[in-house]
């Protein structure tokens, strides 16, 4: 069986922003640290972008993330080396893949995770240099290393072309955290990009993030973890979705909710039938089926009785390898494999068949 990671990233390395836009250099991301005696703690060092800490784990509109590799936390880290964490050493990652039985991972990335500037031109430089970055990464690998692409959304135009762009660097995928700035995905604004992701055979990856500043300013990680404002941002986008009936406007184009668990599908589809906003003949795994809808389960969910809601053929699973958090499964085939409760047949599509007609990976 061959295993397709669905899931996995890489932590900003200072090397990407030498791709940067000669025009933007002197606004090129920085690492700046402060003593590991401040409310920081371990972790103590930040990327500086536009006046701006990231990431910023303590305090109103806090977050957390393993980039800059520069904090004291993961300069700690034993797990994975750093070369592999920052995609620095792309062979060192393959080999770590081969002990794992992966042949193929999709790479999502890190800092992009989180809302990082206003500025539009900026963040225009700063989504070339990643997928830049990422291309030469892919073209080293032998193709085992996918990635999913970040279009700078407020600019549209600009959008397309990095799409465009990327593919041809080896992207499975397009990069959405669930609301973005103040739009949601249901917003026909973001139809363009839509339309060429359906033309390019590429999904739209809705990951869990911080893409909605107004949101994320109103909680703090010591106390409401990352839930509010980066995990249920893709349950809202399945919401809206689904209720404004956006798929039926892209009749090939691939959706996935990734990093947000699975066990919110039966609620939200809950929700949306009191709302009368589900065709009453079909059953959801058929709307899942019909609308192209892809949902990634974790390990320790009930996955037989999420396939009542997502169908056997839409759940995707990533061991979330890169990071170091609740979502990280560092030995996800071995518990896979030893659960006794999963259809026959089925771990084949889980780890294989689903994710390949996802990101259209092809053997």
């Amino acid at each position: 069986m061959r295993i397709i990671d669905a899931d996995t990233h890489l932590g900003e390395p200072a090397a990407m922003w030498k791709l940067l836009d000669d025009r933007f250099h002197a606004r090129r991301p920085i690492v700046a640290t402060v003593p590991n005696d401040t409310l920081y703690g371990g972790k103590n060092a930040f990327w500086l972008i536009d006046g701006h800490i990231f990431p910023k784990s303590a305090g109103k509109g806090s977050h957390l993330l393993m980039t800059p590799s520069d904090q004291e936390d993961q300069q700690s880290r034993v797990d994975i080396p750093l070369g592999s964490r920052e995609l620095t050493d792309p062979a060192q990652r393959l080999r770590e893949m081969d002990e794992m039985e992966v042949a193929v991972e999709v790479v999502y990335p890190t800092l992009f995770l989180v809302y990082l500037t206003n500025d539009v031109e900026l963040e225009v430089a700063l989504c070339q240099a990643y997928n830049r970055y990422l291309a030469d990464v892919w073209k080293g690998s032998g193709g085992r290393l996918r990635w999913v692409a970040i279009p700078p959304l407020r600019d549209i135009s600009q959008s397309l072309l990095q799409i465009r762009e990327a593919k041809e660097g080896g992207a499975a995928g397009i990069f959405f955290r669930g609301i973005e700035g103040d739009r949601t995905l249901n917003d026909s604004y973001f139809f363009p990009v839509y339309d060429l992701a359906e033309r390019l055979d590429l999904p739209i990856c809705i990951h869990t993030g911080a893409g909605c500043p107004a949101l994320s300013n109103i909680f703090d990680v010591q106390y409401n973890s990352t839930y509010p404002h980066l995990r249920t941002l893709p349950l809202m986008a399945f919401r809206d979705l689904v209720a404004n009936k956006v798929p039926e406007e892209f009749p090939r184009l691939r959706i996935g909710f990734i990093e947000a668990g699975a066990s919110w599908v039966p609620h939200i589809f809950h929700i949306l039938k009191r709302q009368n906003k589900l065709n009453p003949r079909l059953t959801p795994p058929e709307i899942c089926r019909d609308y192209r809808l892809f949902v990634a389960c974790e390990i320790d969910e009930d996955i037989p009785y999420l396939i009542n809601y997502v169908g056997e053929d839409n759940l995707l699973i990533g061991s979330d390898y890169g990071h170091r958090d609740q979502s990280y499964e560092a030995e996800l085939v071995p518990q896979l494999k030893a659960r006794e409760d999963l259809p026959a047949g089925f771990l084949d599509k889980l780890l294989d068949r689903n994710p390949a007609e996802f990101y259209a990976v092809r053997p």
